[in-house]
């Protein structure tokens, strides 16, 4: 127990999220799995099976698709 009776599984949820976001933001790496490349992120040992983890999921892809945004807006005014 931390102090005002908190645990480490009590705090903010928007601390994972925010984990997740920079860890995007970061960056990983492309590696190839078979005909396929996929990108490999950097994530911290956090129990898949927690709130935690799917909070850290949720900043992951929305980094993920802000950037996927950027992309194609960027890819559209280059057409035209």
């Amino acid at each position: 127990m931390r102090r005002n009776g908190l645990t480490k599984y009590d705090a903010p949820l928007r601390i994972q999220y925010q984990w997740g976001y920079d860890a995007f933001n970061r960056g990983g790496r492309l590696v190839k799995k078979g005909k396929h490349q996929i990108f490999e992120e950097n994530r911290p040992n956090i129990d898949p099976n927690t709130m935690q983890a799917r909070e850290w999921q949720r900043g992951w892809n929305d980094a993920y698709y802000e950037q996927l945004d950027k992309v194609q807006t960027n890819e559209a005014r280059a057409r035209s």
